[in-house]
């Protein structure tokens, strides 16, 4: 039995633990399909993934991701925190920018500093909410329509609908009912206000997922990139800004979002927490 090099990275934080957590399985050609599901059920983690060789000629790797329900054609932390495995291990990219290759298509990734940052994929749908299911988003996280400001589908895979509230308070006071959102992927975001919250980050975000393992993510890049297309392109947001998320989990995840001519780049810091080997 071959071990498989494994890898778990906490994502979007610079303190260990503190950020979300994706485990990493390297050169899993061999692995079947069943094997990697089974295994992403075993971990119960938001997700897991594999690194394939790419098929692709303009890739540099090929990534699967999947939770412990199903695969994801994207996914924004595992998709950082596979890239750091990946360059960890001592893979080295074509050109300047890294090359994902995984089922939404290729996803550019670049070095910035210390962090790395993937270009937000197009989305898949999006504009407005229908009014039955912006009630049952409602009922779902307890709080009265009225108190949303607008309400968007910014879905780039996962099947994001994202609320916009007043103020961080409202959005770290929320207690889902999850079974009244069985089924759907909700985010929720505000923004911070200087004096009350200070200048560290200029929005909160908290990510439900209803039946899944883990129900709220800690820290979601597919979210944040959804986000960021419908907030700056709305004039909601400055074209650059950081979204803190995970507050409300004991988490400090922090997002940097950057608009750089039609691209967005969402990133953030990574921490190999585990290193080790596999066997299957």
């Amino acid at each position: 039995m071959r071990p498989f090099e494994f890898k778990q990275i906490d994502v979007f934080s610079s303190i260990a633990l503190k950020g979300n957590p994706v485990a990493v399985v390297l050169n899993a050609d061999s692995l079947s399909d069943a094997q990697m599901a089974d295994f992403a059920r075993w971990t119960n983690l938001s997700e897991t993934t594999f690194v394939l060789k790419p098929q692709s000629p303009e890739a540099d790797y090929r990534l699967r991701i999947f939770t412990t329900l199903n695969e994801l054609p994207f996914a924004g932390h595992p998709t950082l925190g596979s890239c750091h495995a990946w360059l960890e291990a001592g893979g080295v990219p074509r050109g300047e920018e890294i090359v994902q290759e995984c089922a939404a298509g290729l996803i550019r990734i670049r070095r910035q500093g210390e962090q790395l940052a993937f270009t937000a994929p197009p989305l898949v749908r999006s504009g407005g909410v229908e009014h039955e299911l912006l009630q049952r988003i409602c009922r779902g996280l307890g709080i009265e329509p009225q108190t949303v400001v607008q309400a968007r589908w910014v879905d780039n895979g996962p099947g994001w609908v994202a609320l916009l509230l007043r103020d961080r308070e409202q959005v770290l006071a929320l207690k889902p009912d999850y079974a009244q959102l069985s089924g759907l992927a909700i985010g929720v975001v505000a923004p911070w206000s200087t004096e009350r919250d200070g200048d560290e980050a200029q929005f909160e975000v908290r990510a439900f997922i209803a039946g899944e393992g883990m129900p709220e993510d800690p820290v979601t890049g597919s979210l944040n990139a959804g986000l960021a297309q419908w907030l700056i392109g709305e004039g909601l947001a400055p074209s650059c800004y950081v979204a803190s998320q995970g507050t409300a989990m004991g988490r400090a995840g922090r997002v940097s979002i950057e608009q750089v001519g039609a691209d967005i780049w969402v990133g953030g810091l990574a921490v190999t927490c585990i290193s080790g080997q596999l066997q299957l």
